[in-house]
């Protein structure tokens, strides 16, 4: 029996071979949209479902079950003068091209995605609606999603609305974000780890920075955290991204420390990262792609939350403790420290003690940890 759908212009599954998913953002909001392809995969299995996203996010979605091919834009394109840059975007257009997509769902407002699908000319398309457009971005798309802004919805439905918008309702357990780290970062990690003399050890996972320092927790006040959880009897990894910025932060960190802990600063990709993330007994961080990347591998997580949301970009899908201010009724506002001023009270203003009993009680919920 035919399963009743009151969306009128709800597209026929069965008819898809092959769709093209855009996500045009920076990491974390990609990793968000994993279960974009795992939903749409599952709903129709027929389908090859391909992403495009920016190069330096490529690995988040690399190695998807769900997804046949990535493609990439690569920002430093610009950097290659008017005729390289041209010659790359024609090679990128040929590539879609030539895979004859049938579907495009486009996640985000560039205009990119409204381009290329007037371009590549697919039978359907989905694309967001955003207030000021044209009636050219509009055209461009067979179906519009609604996108009010709700500060309750968290990302991940949001993405998904963009299926239920084509008649897709998505199963509760099919709605997890899925990064694969792959043997490889496995391996490097397990190499890390024996270093370590942590082979098949507990340990919790410190990510303290996010690429938007306002994001971030006193480094004092991580250092406090750290140490108490060592003296607790916890292994402590603190991981960071290559950039100056944050190696300088785990310096401060581990500088405060009577103890230093173990540190990857800057020495692991970001499949590596997920690899890291994957094996540890409970992740600690802020608002960013590492908490994400946690998330999407199943690890309990910790999360400091100040002027960004948490309903809206909070961890998906696993046991996790948000810490957040309640003194400050203000959050959250989205902006880059109170006044412009980089530091955020709401989140300067959360005692160790908070973080320690959140971290506490996630351990205890999860069955503790190895020590």
């Amino acid at each position: 029996m035919e399963t009743f759908n009151p969306l009128r212009d709800a597209v026929p599954l069965g008819e898809i071979k092959r769709a093209l998913v855009i996500k045009l953002r920076h990491h974390g909001d990609v990793l968000v949209s994993s279960p974009v392809f795992s939903v749409l995969k599952a709903h129709a299995p027929q389908v090859e479902i391909d992403a495009l996203v920016y190069a330096d996010t490529a690995e988040m979605v690399t190695l998807h079950p769900a997804i046949a091919e990535v493609h990439t834009i690569d920002r430093k394109w610009k950097q290659l003068g008017a005729i390289g840059q041209l010659k790359a975007e024609l090679a990128l257009y040929n590539t879609l091209k030539a895979r004859g997509y049938d579907l495009i769902i486009h996640l985000t407002e560039h205009w990119r995605g409204a381009w290329l699908c007037r371009l590549l000319k697919p039978r359907w398309a989905v694309g967001p609606a955003v207030r000021g457009r044209s009636k050219r971005w509009k055209q461009s798309f067979s179906h519009i999603q609604a996108m009010p802004f709700n500060a309750l919805r968290h990302m991940a439905e949001t993405n998904l609305d963009a299926l239920r918008r084509i008649g897709i309702q998505p199963g509760v357990n099919e709605r997890c974000m899925t990064l694969v780290p792959g043997a490889p970062a496995e391996a490097v990690v397990a190499k890390h780890l024996a270093g370590f003399g942590l082979s098949g050890r507990g340990f919790i996972h410190i990510h303290p920075a996010s690429r938007w320092f306002f994001k971030c927790w006193p480094v004092e006040n991580m250092a406090a955290l750290v140490e108490r959880l060592q003296v607790e009897g916890h292994a402590i990894i603190l991981t960071a991204a290559p950039s100056p910025d944050e190696k300088r932060m785990l310096d401060s960190i581990q500088g405060r420390l009577t103890k230093p802990a173990f540190c990857l600063s800057g020495q692991l990709s970001l499949k590596e990262l997920a690899a890291l993330t994957r094996v540890a007994t409970l992740f600690v961080g802020v608002d960013s792609a590492p908490m994400h990347i946690a998330a999407a591998v199943g690890t309990p997580t910790v999360a400091l939350f100040g002027p960004s949301g948490d309903k809206q970009w909070g961890p998906w899908g696993v046991p996790c403790r948000i810490v957040s201010s309640t003194r400050h009724q203000c959050r959250p506002c989205g902006i880059d420290g109170c006044g412009g001023g980089k530091l955020s009270e709401c989140l300067t203003s959360l005692s160790v003690d908070e973080v320690f009993q959140a971290v506490q009680d996630v351990l205890s919920q999860c069955g503790g940890v190895g020590k």
